[in-house]
């Protein structure tokens, strides 16, 4: 059986919640990518509301909240892929330990 939400079908359990509950997660938990400026813009309207929330539906602002307090989404780049994770590694002849003077 499928699960349908205000007749829209959830691909995901994020979708579903945001369906669910009527909140736009990334409102509130923000983007990985987005600029200090954006950022700032984000949280301005995810304060409005929030505060709107609180008087019409306090659980879901409740959990408005505390997605405030998370971790920004990961977001994926546009052709769907996952970026490509680097790894530091030392050069050679130089120790863990060793420093230049500068």
């Amino acid at each position: 059986m499928k699960t349908i939400v205000a007749g829209r079908e959830p691909v995901t359990a994020t979708e579903f919640i945001e369906l669910a509950l009527g909140i736009d997660l990334e409102l509130f938990t923000g983007s990985a990518t987005e600029s200090a400026m954006e950022r700032a813009a984000r949280l301005d309207v995810a304060r409005e509301v929030l505060a709107d929330l609180r008087e019409s539906d306090p659980e879901a602002a409740a959990y408005a909240e505390s997605l405030l307090r998370t971790l920004p989404l990961k977001t994926r780049r546009p052709d769907g892929r996952r970026p490509r994770r680097t790894v530091r590694r030392p050069m050679k002849g130089c120790t863990a330990g060793s420093a230049v003077a500068a």
